[in-house]
């Protein structure tokens, strides 16, 4: 047996393997028809007091299959690019009142139309194996899962990527919303020495109105091809640092600079479908203590859609 589901067996523990088996296959059968879901195991680059690697609960929607036969007829299905879900503090999972756990319909749809495109597609997670479950009413200084922790996470999984039958290796990218938003900055910023250092880069990286304000301050040099799409409105991740990280990166060739787009009246999670809402809960923001707006906008969420389709078919030179 080849591919996720023989890694499985080699890298998960016998404990990680059994909250695999208690989560994913909620997670599997309420992924839309269109989308087979796997549940694989993914090692992160960050360790565990043990000194082991950080196993991260994930799901693999693959775009094109490789031939069961493969190794005996040697038809494998042409390499296609990849993208590496990564979840915003909420985490990727969606709760249900029953206590099953299913992945959240942000994830699934987004696969369902990028595996369209002929794009695979990976969602970690990266809170439930250090057992925590959301972090938005967190204060950002007391968070017990970091950006140090999601960096490692993003980086693991690009190299597990890279490793997969049917994955075109050159064409390896990071896509995320807030929080993840943020690991997509960190996991591209050159300034960190593991990122330059990594074996497996991304070619080209998607941020949805991320907190910019740490790798503004730090200096970012990208090593991939970013895209940010934000929120003028949003008063928890604001655009304005954003804005100022896009100008003042130090960008070198073939790198571009990056690249964003704001859309007016829009709030943090635009590219959702629930009404925008206050959520006093969260002690960070623009304002802290005076909550945070949550909420989509139609008009953002459709035309944010299509600058990412036009943005993954012209970087990764895909067919209309």
């Amino acid at each position: 047996m080849k591919g996720p589901k023989a890694r499985i067996a080699r890298w998960a523990p016998m404990a990680l393997a059994a909250l695999i088996a208690l989560t994913a296959p909620a997670m599997a059968q309420d992924t839309p028809a269109a989308v087979a879901a796997v549940p694989v195991s993914v090692p992160s680059l960050d360790r565990v007091r043990g000194g082991g690697a950080v196993h991260l609960p994930s799901t693999w929607f693959a775009a094109t299959a490789v031939s069961p036969d493969a190794s005996a007829s040697g038809s494998v299905s042409k390499p296609a690019p990849a993208l590496v879900l990564l979840h915003g503090c909420g985490g990727a999972l969606e709760r249900r009142r029953d206590g099953t756990s299913r992945l959240g319909p942000r994830y699934t749809e987004l696969a369902a139309r990028l595996n369209a495109m002929g794009i695979h597609v990976l969602v970690t997670d990266s809170l439930t194996p250090r057992g925590e479950r959301e972090l938005c009413t967190q204060r950002t200084g007391e968070r017990r899962v970091t950006q140090l922790h999601r960096r490692r996470d993003a980086l693991g999984a690009l190299a597990w990527l890279a490793q997969q039958p049917g994955v075109d290796a050159a064409r390896l990218g990071l896509l995320g919303w807030s929080n993840g938003g943020s690991t997509v900055l960190a996991a591209t910023n050159l300034v960190h020495p593991e990122v330059k250092r990594a074996a497996v880069k991304p070619s080209l990286a998607v941020a949805f109105y991320p907190g910019c304000e740490a790798e503004l301050q730090r200096g970012y040099e990208p090593s991939a091809t970013l895209l940010m799409l934000l929120g003028e409105a949003d008063d928890w991740t604001p655009a304005a640092p954003c804005k100022a990280l896009a100008g003042a990166a130090k960008a070198a060739l073939p790198v571009p600079a990056p690249v964003w787009e704001a859309y007016g009246g829009a709030h943090h999670g635009f590219d959702g479908t629930a009404p925008v809402r206050l959520r006093r809960d969260v002690p960070n923001g623009v304002n802290p203590g005076q909550g945070v707006h949550v909420g989509g906008q139609p008009e953002a969420r459709a035309a944010a859609r299509v600058r990412l389709e036009r943005f993954l078919r012209e970087t990764w030179g895909l067919g209309a």
